[in-house]
């Protein structure tokens, strides 16, 4: 009797189970059917061959046009600091200065010796117009002007070593001294950068690298500005790639007083084309999904079929297309949110 009542439950548990699957089957193929019923307004166009400059557009970073590791070319104490972290200093003004103490007295020295070694040498010179003095005495006394000379020069050079100066005009973006800090030589005491001017890097895929040319006109544009374009131009184009096949592409670029620009920002770059092509175009619009997978939607009969397609290039708001539409064929660019494939619509344009 116990097992008669389960074997019931379970007729009746699998009889309304096939009920619910088939009523929602039954939904399903009354919405089918009224997809292909319904007619879905859309706006469409007809592909067409248009002309179109050439574009690439891609992402790059903005360099100083120059930026300089100050190194200390001597060793001591530094005693004075002339320059702080955002001051501008103009090229050979000094930076820091190291205890110069007997690097002065070494100098004066030195001087000294020389001196007296350049007038010892002219006496002698002069002496041996009368044959008072050896040919050895000249050279004697002229190799130790010589000396003389050549210890000066390095004194005169050490001395000069203990105030670091500044190559270049620009900017201390850097210092790692202060009154008091022990430095040796090779130390890097600050650095300067020069952003009078601006260079933007970027890698170009080997493909579009060849269209590019040196002088090319280029746009730019940044977050930090929007709706504001930079005009640049490429400066120069690498030989060799990288193990991702992408060539090194660096770009000229004046800054802007009214919009100063900083290095370590990104910038969008446009490479533009004066070359014109003639080929099948659609607006960006019409595309479903991505550039990486294109698709749109083909309307044939009133009925819409979703197409893949390829993309040759782009160039504002049009896209220019390399396979997977002819000439003539109209496509949706308006109302393809609600579209699936194989539902009808209504042309509204």
């Amino acid at each position: 009797m116990k097992k008669i009542k389960i074997t019931a439950i379970s007729l009746i548990a699998l009889a309304a189970i096939v009920l619910i699957l088939l009523n929602n089957k039954s939904k399903m193929e009354a919405k089918s059917r009224n997809d292909i019923l319904r007619a879905y307004p859309v706006s469409v166009i007809n592909v067409s061959k248009q002309k179109l400059s050439e574009s690439l557009s891609l992402v790059g970073t903005i360099v100083a046009n120059n930026d300089v590791a100050i190194v200390s070319e001597t060793q001591g104490r530094v005693t004075h600091v002339f320059a702080n972290v955002g001051d501008y200093v103009s090229a050979n003004s000094p930076l820091v200065q190291v205890d110069d103490e007997l690097k002065q007295a070494n100098y004066a020295t030195a001087e000294v010796n020389f001196e007296k070694a350049k007038k010892d040498f002219e006496r002698i010179e002069s002496l041996s117009k009368d044959k008072s003095v050896t040919d050895a005495q000249l050279d004697g006394a002229r190799l130790a002007m010589k000396s003389a000379e050549a210890q000066f020069t390095v004194a005169k050079r050490m001395l000069s070593d203990t105030k670091i100066t500044s190559p270049i005009s620009g900017i201390v973006s850097a210092r790692t001294v202060d009154v008091g800090t022990m430095i040796q030589n090779a130390n890097v005491i600050a650095n300067v950068v020069d952003i009078s001017k601006l260079k933007v890097k970027v890698n170009v895929a080997e493909k579009d690298v060849f269209k590019l040319k040196v002088n090319d006109e280029v746009e730019i544009t940044t977050d930090v500005y929007p709706g504001i374009i930079f005009n640049g131009k490429i400066a120069t184009l690498g030989s060799k790639g990288d193990d991702a096949h992408t060539y090194p592409v660096e770009i000229s670029l004046p800054n802007s007083k009214e919009h100063p620009l900083k290095a370590g920002m990104f910038g969008r770059i446009s490479f533009i084309s004066n070359q014109e092509n003639e080929s099948l175009t659609i607006p960006r619009d019409a595309l479903v999904g991505s550039l990486k997978n294109p698709q749109v939607f083909i309307v044939e009969n009133g009925i819409v079929k979703l197409r893949n397609i390829i993309v040759d290039n782009s160039s504002g708001t049009n896209i220019a297309i390399r396979d997977g539409l002819r000439e003539g064929e109209t496509i949706v660019v308006n109302g393809q949110n609600n579209l699936r494939d194989g539902v009808a619509v209504t042309i509204i344009q």
